[in-house]
């Protein structure tokens, strides 16, 4: 009698767990681009979310050329630990679990793939640059680290470690039928609605029974901080973002003033900035971005015959080539990104000071006494000097009577060489001669 009552009370905790294991909700996340530190935040995150709300099942629909090696791991040690099942589908048709994508998969308790999928190329790049010695080297220790920690996983799992090994080594790669085939993947499902017909039902390697049948589905999307991190963790557009706000700052330089070219600049540099934090960079590719530009600058100040713009460009592009620690083409700067980005900077910089010469060869047109008596508009603070906009030109201004706030009418009453002396204009007759709008700037 005893016994029995011992059985129905064993039965009464462990019949409810069960019900509620087969009954609660599945977790659908999707990855599909790079493996980076957004994304990685992000599934880690979504595990975690299902781990507290007691899911059933955890499913990462998976579409991947890769990604970087840390991120990578973050994860798989988040599906390795992970209380809640979790299934890697490669989907939809079309699509691939390539290099650190391919870790991802071997470390889920489920791996799965659709029709037309394909799964590999897992060779670690070279991360080391210098003799050649020495990349031999660095890139035998990466390869066997990477080839130890992908047979691990692999081992853990119970899938085939003699393939992973060859993923690593070889950059194999299979097809969904193949990797069915040699034991790599579970399952082959032609969707995720099939994929949970296919799960229904489904035995763990340690005895847990999965139950997908009429389970509702909780998508996790990234939220809008996750969204945007993500187009960020985009090298391509972080660069360019980098880049755009460099000549929004220096078009503010030659046109003083709170204008468009501030707002543009600042904005871009900020976005660039959340992108640089989650991206592998490269300070030296930074300093010498900087150190282009700067000389393309210079020589707007210095003429050299075209020598400070050809040292800018080189030193862009080394830069450029250098500013992401990442080696995967597929997922790190393109060449031809930065080839258009360069090329576009340096003939803007060529076209504006050629201007620039053109109209200091050209002679004046009008005397500078001409000046004398005309109104202009302060374009920045004049406390004492400042920039002034008169007759259709940009000139270097002293007030005589205080400080003159942007955008206040003034009238020029006298030069000292190359400075106009101002005062702030008065109420002028009709007859009052008045400054262009239009025109070009002089030094």
């Amino acid at each position: 009698m005893k016994c029995w009552l011992i059985v129905a009370a064993v039965a009464l905790l462990v019949i409810p767990s069960l019900v509620a294991f087969g009954s609660s909700e599945v977790f659908h996340v999707t990855l599909d681009g790079s493996i980076n530190p957004a994304s990685k935040d992000f599934i880690v995150s979504a595990i975690s979310q299902a781990e507290a709300q007691g899911g059933s099942l955890f499913v990462i629909e998976l579409n991947t050329p890769g990604g970087l090696e840390e991120s990578m791991r973050d994860i798989v040690m988040a599906e390795l630990a992970s209380t809640v099942p979790i299934v890697v589908f490669v989907g939809p048709a079309g699509a691939r679990a390539a290099s650190a994508g391919v870790l991802l998969t071997l470390a889920a308790d489920v791996a799965a793939m659709a029709p037309g999928t394909n799964i590999g190329a897992a060779h670690p790049v070279n991360l080391i640059s210098g003799g050649e010695s020495t990349d031999k080297t660095m890139t035998e220790k990466i390869t066997n680290d990477a080839v130890a920690f992908a047979k691990s996983v692999a081992q853990e799992r119970g899938r085939n470690v003699e393939w992973a090994e060859k993923a690593v080594r070889e950059s194999s790669s299979l097809t969904a039928n193949e990797a069915l085939d040699q034991g790599v993947i579970d399952l082959i499902a032609d969707d995720f609605s099939d994929l949970l017909q296919r799960l229904d039902g489904y035995v763990l390697p340690d005895g847990r029974v999965l139950h997908t049948a009429g389970v509702p589905i909780k998508e996790i999307r990234p939220t809008v901080r996750e969204r945007l991190l993500e187009h960020l963790a985009d090298p391509n557009i972080v660069y360019i973002l980098f880049i755009l706000g460099l000549v929004g700052l220096i078009y503010e330089f030659f046109h003083p003033g709170i204008g468009l070219g501030l707002v543009v600049g600042v904005i871009s540099l900020v976005l660039a900035s959340l992108g640089l934090q989650v991206l592998p960079v490269n300070i030296v590719g930074v300093i010498l971005i900087l150190f282009g530009s700067g000389l393309m600058v210079l020589e707007a100040f210095t003429p050299a015959h075209g020598m400070l713009i050809l040292g800018g460009v080189v030193s862009l592009l080394i830069g450029s080539f250098t500013l992401f620690n990442i080696h995967n083409r597929a997922i790190g700067l393109s060449w031809e990104t930065i080839i258009l980005v360069v090329g576009t900077m340096t003939a803007l910089f060529v076209f504006v000071i050629s201007k620039a010469l053109l109209i200091q060869r050209k002679p004046p047109a009008i005397g500078t006494s001409s000046l004398i008596g005309l109104r202009g508009v302060a374009k920045t603070s004049i406390n004492p000097e400042g920039t002034l906009f008169v007759n259709g030109e940009y000139w270097k201004a002293r007030s005589l009577e205080g400080r003159i706030s942007p955008g206040e009418n003034v009238t020029v009453v006298g030069m000292e060489g190359r400075t106009l002396l101002v005062r702030r204009a008065r109420q002028a007759s009709s007859s009052s001669k008045v400054s262009h709008t239009t025109g070009r700037e002089k030094g």
